[in-house]
């Protein structure tokens, strides 16, 4: 029997702060059809494959990298292998980054995959359990770090 048949599919949603929502999910299979975000989703595959379709390619990801969907593209999600998939994501609202980076455009990361080290490093404070809150000042700093490995992921 596959393992994703014996594990049922969930998602936790953290309390929301003033600015992100954070959610961490398991699918076993299909997790979600093809959507939109009007904010950045910006995340991390902690077990499995994470495959999606994204910009007219099929993306994959692994454990160790960061996905980063830009506003408005389409996208869906499903498990890459068996084994099914776990991972965190946050939502970040674009006037916030445009903020942070003082009216410059928004980064963009092609394939929605990166595996620049700083970005890893910058998302990590936010990419917490759902259980675990985040203090205001530590969550002020960590968009502040995200906004700029952003940028400089995207080259």
């Amino acid at each position: 029997m596959p393992r994703h048949a014996r594990c049922k599919d969930w998602i936790r949603r953290a309390a929301p702060t003033s600015r992100l929502e954070r959610i961490e999910a398991y699918f076993g299979g299909h997790g979600y059809d093809m959507h939109r975000h009007d904010t950045y989703a910006i995340g991390r595959t902690l077990a499995g494959v994470q495959s999606f379709h994204y910009r007219r390619g099929m993306q994959h990801s692994l454990p160790g990298g960061t996905i980063v969907l830009h506003p408005d593209e389409a996208h869906d999600g499903q498990a890459g292998t068996d084994a099914g998939f776990h991972y965190r994501m946050i939502y970040v609202e674009l006037a916030l980054i445009q903020q942070i980076l003082g009216g410059r455009a928004l980064p963009f990361i092609r394939d929605g995959i990166s595996a620049d080290l700083r970005l890893f490093a910058a998302s990590g404070a936010l990419l917490q359990a759902t259980g675990q809150a985040i203090d205001p000042l530590q969550e002020d700093d960590a968009l502040y770090e995200l906004a700029h490995a952003l940028c400089a992921a995207a080259g």
